[in-house]
């Protein structure tokens, strides 16, 4: 709390509605002021650490659920979905919507709601189920203390014992669970990279696995061992319609774990603060590959000892992304499900293996300084398919002076390229790779002139 306000207005004004209480009864109960408590559902006063104690004391809640109740995310969230080419003609702004959430907090909540059914109208179940997994992850900032602190006292724990990791979890895992780690050639597991065989208490990882994936994934399987109880209670807590989301969010927790007990929080960060988050010698210092360490990046989110706010993408060729993390960066580069193909991001795949680095400025001026690598997950075999992704890193420009890759760049004025949300979102004129016209706005046509993009609209 003394790092920063909390301003939970609407999450105050629901306990004492669902508790039968008017605003004097419940200021009696909190020892302040109606008045007071008036302003602090209001969000014109934050919740001091005092009344959030008696709160908590009172009415027999969990202080840190105010955090994630907030009608529809709170203003940025609201924000990014007014983003919508469909609202583009409002001037909303942020004070206007800090003054609907505190008002009106339950219509903020159902605008939410209604814009995230109808914008997802269509979808298969499997793309709602993980829509609602990115949405509790992304509630959490992608930071799971319990998890984290767990990992790394046993990560503690194991290097007493053997300073090789995948040596200490393969011990752990066969004195304290019985269970033993067999390498199969990939003829035994010809479409498996991992398989559980508790018949035989053995747990089978293909040769395909590179030294990193196999200490992941034993990693892994001792999570489901040692955090059962911490991934239960969070999933539990989610609280999901769908029986797919609970699996989705219980594999993402695990890996979480499983990357917490390869690189343990108070080690990594100081070894990223030392470094300027290099992230080739990160994974040399961990054993983790690429996407591993990126992917870490966007969970340092610790009270008291926060990491930079990073954001992580992942893409195939055709732009599709098969993971996208915000964290705290609160980034819309994240949140859009489409992208501009300016965006240095998809020309990585020119240089496999190469660090891409690209400053880029969006329409409302945010600069966004961004790396990008090739990753293949796993080695395929000879003639056949092989998988190939785009991981891409991303932090606001004011605060990548730390980053080694961002030396020698001027990060306020240098040059930038001037990128959109996707051409649908995307409302800048005379974009030569535009492939469509900005959604919501009314096409003109002129025979007598041609400009640089077949598509010219209203207001332009």
């Amino acid at each position: 709390m003394a790092e920063q306000k909390l301003f939970a207005g609407a999450a105050v004004r629901r306990i004492r509605r669902s508790n039968g209480l008017t605003q004097t009864a419940m200021a009696e109960a909190l020892a302040v002021s109606p008045s007071y408590l008036n302003l602090i559902e209001r969000n014109q006063r934050p919740l001091t650490a005092a009344i959030l104690l008696r709160l908590a004391e009172r009415f027999d809640f969990d202080a840190r659920s105010l955090t994630g109740a907030t009608p529809g995310g709170g203003v940025e969230a609201l924000r990014r979905r007014l983003a919508d080419p469909l609202f583009a003609d409002l001037n909303l702004d942020k004070l206007q919507l800090e003054d609907w959430i505190a008002a009106a907090p339950d219509a903020a909540e159902a605008f939410a709601r209604a814009f995230d059914r109808l914008s997802g109208a269509g979808q298969r179940q499997e793309a709602d189920a993980i829509a609602a997994v990115r949405a509790e992850i992304e509630r959490w900032r992608n930071h799971f203390a319990d998890l984290d602190a767990q990992a790394e006292a046993l990560a503690d724990e194991l290097r007493l014992a053997n300073a090789d990791l995948y040596g200490a979890i393969a011990e752990r895992l066969r004195v304290k669970h019985q269970l033993s780690i067999r390498i199969l050639p990939v003829d035994v597991l010809p479409d498996r990279l991992k398989r559980l065989d508790l018949h035989a208490r053995q747990l089978q990882l293909s040769e395909l696995l590179d030294p990193a994936s196999r200490t992941f994934a034993a990693a892994s399987e001792l999570a489901n061992l040692e955090a059962r109880a911490e991934i239960d209670g969070l999933v539990k807590g989610a609280d999901f319609a769908e029986r797919a989301s609970e699996r989705f969010y219980r594999r993402h927790l695990t890996s979480y774990f499983a990357a917490a007990l390869m690189m343990p929080y108070a080690r990594f960060l100081r070894a990223c603060e030392g470094t300027g988050y290099d992230i080739e010698l990160l994974q040399r210092r961990f054993g983790a590959g690429f996407e591993q360490v990126a992917h870490r990046l966007t969970t340092l989110q610790r009270v008291g000892a926060r990491g930079l706010p990073f954001f992580m993408l992942r893409i195939d060729r055709a732009g599709q992304s098969s993971k996208r993390y915000a964290g705290a960066s609160a980034s819309p580069l994240v949140e859009s499900d489409a992208r501009c193909p300016l965006w240095r991001l998809h020309t990585a795949f020119d240089r496999p293996g190469h660090l891409v680095k690209d400053m880029v400025e969006l329409e409302d001026s945010t600069r966004w300084f961004t790396i990008a690598r090739t990753v293949q997950p796993q080695a395929g075999r000879e003639g056949g398919i092989r998988a190939e992704f785009a991981v891409g890193l991303g932090i606001d420009a004011q605060l990548a002076a730390p980053l080694a890759a961002a030396r020698g760049i001027d990060l306020s004025a240098g040059e930038a390229t001037p990128i959109g949300l996707g051409c649908r979102a995307c409302t800048r004129p005379d974009c030569p790779q535009r492939s469509a016209p900005p959604a919501g706005r009314v096409l003109v046509f002129n025979e007598r002139e041609r400009g640089l993009t077949p598509f010219v609209w209203a207001g332009e």
